[in-house]
């Protein structure tokens, strides 16, 4: 049985062509100008899909940054390297999770971001946990209900017992705990 995680090609391909149809009339990238993203930083987006942030999120980490582009579906990673090459982004790797896992090392990133996708995890422990493994304590970590409610999705952060939510907006903008 496939994971819901990991949706059929024909989805995925489907999913695609439905945000470039939705990109037409509403960018998505505005939502970056408010992640604090810097010049220099390294910046992980889990859930990449078929690319929406990645360009912006090159422009934003400038020459000297990194955008890590993951997600457990081969056509979205196979479509960020496409996106890669067709826009000349040097800053930017796709690489592809596996169980959530990621082979990134630890405490890589200075921010992660993860939109439109959080609905979709089985297993929402497991993938916080990597989330916290990739996040410098000092970073923070923007994570998107998704199509489930506010409640539930504050409810798995929580419970996770990893995350301090600093902020709650359109997202959920939280930090590491420090667990000793």
């Amino acid at each position: 049985m496939r994971r819901k995680e990991t949706m059929p090609d024909f989805v995925f391909r489907l999913m695609a062509f439905s945000f470039k149809i939705m990109d037409l009339f509403s960018s998505p990238v505005s939502i970056l100008d408010n992640l604090e993203i810097k010049a220099g930083d390294t910046v992980i987006d889990y859930g990449c899909g078929p690319g929406r942030y990645i360009k912006k999120a090159s422009q934003l980490v400038g020459k000297d940054g990194v955008v890590h582009g993951v997600d457990l579906h081969h056509l979205a990673v196979a479509t960020v390297l496409k996106l890669v090459r067709k826009e000349n982004l040097n800053n930017v790797n796709a690489v592809q999770a596996y169980d959530y896992s990621v082979a990134l090392p630890d405490q890589v990133a200075d921010i992660i971001y993860a939109f439109d996708m959080f609905h979709m995890v089985e297993e929402p422990g497991k993938f916080l946990q990597e989330l916290y493994r990739l996040l410098k304590h000092e970073g923070y970590l923007y994570l998107e209900p998704g199509h489930q409610s506010y409640a539930l999705a504050k409810e798995k952060i929580l419970t996770s017992g990893l995350w301090i939510i600093l902020v709650e907006t359109r997202y959920f903008k939280c930090t590491p705990k420090t667990v000793t």
